[in-house]
């Protein structure tokens, strides 16, 4: 179905899931679209089949709690999650029969960044510890590691090659995955007009845009090739110092922003920046939006 601006105006809510008893960190859709999961501060991992509309099992981590959770690249019974307890590793899951594949230790800090190759088993991960983590599935040892002197968050680009570092809410480096100990390979700086700090980074569908998003009341679109600031969506009110959610759509064409005190999300053009929609959703209490 091609998206339009009408098709986005036409969306209503379809279901709605109270599976969980506290806010819900993080949602992440397979790779064909097919299931989705979510995890919460209750030490919930709720899987859901798409198709079917409706929550299918719901495997619990009490003792590690979980955060930022992401399938692997090309398998809908595996994912990968940080912990918001005990420590800091990263675990492996089976979601088949609930029992750890891996563990991947070497963070000294919360992780904040969670990324997942969309083209083999390499991941990478951001730290309060000021350090970025490249991960293989099959070996639990850090395969590398970059400083860069900063608090990051990071993502791979949708083939796989490069991944983007925002450092310090104030710059985005450029890293090669297969030269990345050289360091990076461009670098720019982007300031917002306000003090806030960075919580995301994601890339569009077609590679071509970067979107960062905040605990203000804004977010930023850059161009990906030399970091021009290509639009800055402002005059959300955020007192509260939320993440700011937003996506871009597949088609890379619009950019769906959660409004966490307002209980409603927004859906913005990338073609004229103009408002597509605005949908109010009562009782949503939690910040999490993905498409």
């Amino acid at each position: 179905m091609k998206i339009s601006d009408s098709v986005l105006r036409s969306f209503r809510v379809a279901r709605t899931y109270g599976e969980n008893s506290q806010k819900v960190n993080c949602v992440d859709f397979s790779p064909s679209g097919e299931n989705a999961v979510s995890s919460s501060d209750d030490d919930c991992i709720v899987l859901y089949d798409i198709r079917e509309g409706k929550p299918k099992r719901t495997l619990y981590s009490k003792k590690y709690g979980v955060d930022l959770i992401r399938y692997t690249h090309s398998d809908t019974q595996t994912v990968v999650y940080s912990s918001n307890k005990l420590d800091d590793t990263i675990r492996y899951l089976s979601l088949t029969d609930n029992k750890f594949i891996r563990y991947f230790p070497g963070h000294t800090a919360r992780v904040i960044a969670l990324s997942m190759s969309p083209v083999d088993d390499t991941f990478i991960s951001g730290s309060l510890d000021r350090t970025i983590r490249i991960w293989d599935l099959r070996s639990p040892n850090c395969q590398g590691r970059t400083n860069p002197l900063g608090k990051p968050v990071c993502s791979f680009d949708p083939d796989g090659l490069i991944f983007a570092a925002g450092v310090e809410s104030q710059a985005i480096k450029l890293y090669d995955l297969r030269a990345f100990d050289k360091g990076p390979f461009a670098s720019f700086e982007t300031r917002f007009t306000r003090v806030c700090d960075w919580t995301g980074l994601k890339f569009s569908n077609d590679g071509k845009q970067i979107l960062i998003s905040t605990n203000g009341g804004m977010i930023q679109i850059l161009n990906a090739f030399n970091g021009s600031v290509l639009h800055t969506f402002s005059g959300y009110n955020n007192s509260r110092g939320f993440s700011l959610e937003a996506c871009f759509t597949p088609d890379s064409q619009f950019v769906m922003i959660g409004k966490y005190q307002h209980l409603s999300f927004i859906v913005q053009s990338l073609l004229t920046f103009n408002l597509v929609s605005l949908y109010r959703l009562r009782g949503w209490k939690n910040p999490c939006l993905e498409y």
